[in-house]
């Protein structure tokens, strides 16, 4: 695989989206992959200072990151959350379902990642620094 630079990261096409069907509102979704930004405020907006993360403030967080309109732009923001959480349950979780799918939340995403990581790493790290256990 070849190197890349600055100009090739930042020009990538990555921010894939899927048109969901969702009957019980008669029409399709379209849902995105968030960018950083948007996860950034996704992870804010289900924060509590418990620790904890209520289902619904999670699927309408999620969904008000990821629900697009034809050109890109965001259906909602966090404003909107309490709205969505008035929607059909079943509808939101389909949407919300493939929300976390396509942007590699939940378990099968992290265990994905990491067989997807160890096939691709090298034996020889490229570093000639011992590694943090070597060093104790």
């Amino acid at each position: 695989m070849k190197l890349l630079n600055k100009a090739a990261i930042l020009g990538a096409e990555d921010l894939k989206h899927e048109d969901v069907p969702v009957p019980a509102w008669g029409g399709t979704v379209r849902v995105r992959v968030m960018t950083g930004a948007e996860r950034d405020e996704f992870r804010g907006a289900i924060a509590t200072d418990e620790g904890n993360i209520p289902m619904g403030k999670f699927s309408a967080a999620l969904l008000a990151a990821t629900c697009i309109d034809e050109t890109g732009a965001r259906l909602f923001d966090v404003e909107d959350m309490d709205m969505l959480q008035e929607k059909s349950a079943a509808a939101l979780d389909v949407l919300a379902a493939v929300a976390m799918r396509i942007n590699g939340l939940g378990g099968g995403a992290v265990s994905d990642a990491a067989k997807n990581s160890a096939s691709t790493q090298s034996e020889d790290s490229g570093s000639d620094s011992p590694s943090p256990s070597e060093k104790q």
